[in-house]
């Protein structure tokens, strides 16, 4: 099994004696998530404008289509 407590007593022990290095590699070790998420969040963006688009376009359709049937009418 894995010594969680010893481990996180060397991280602690890293981290003190070496803050600069700790930082860099933590930053390094989390950019990649950053900018996976990124791309994640303008991608779902871009999914919500389009089914935005989509939404106005049937409901300006469904506008266009009530309008037609009540001049039919008239």
């Amino acid at each position: 099994m894995i010594d969680v407590r010893g481990w996180a007593e060397y991280v602690v022990e890293w981290a003190a004696k070496d803050p600069y290095g700790f930082l860099t590699t933590v930053i390094l070790a989390l950019t990649p998530l950053f900018i996976a998420s990124a791309l994640l969040s303008w991608k779902l963006a871009k999914m919500i404008e389009a089914r935005d688009k989509e939404q106005k376009k049937k409901q300006k359709r469904q506008e266009n289509i009530a309008k037609a049937k009540r001049a039919k009418k008239d």
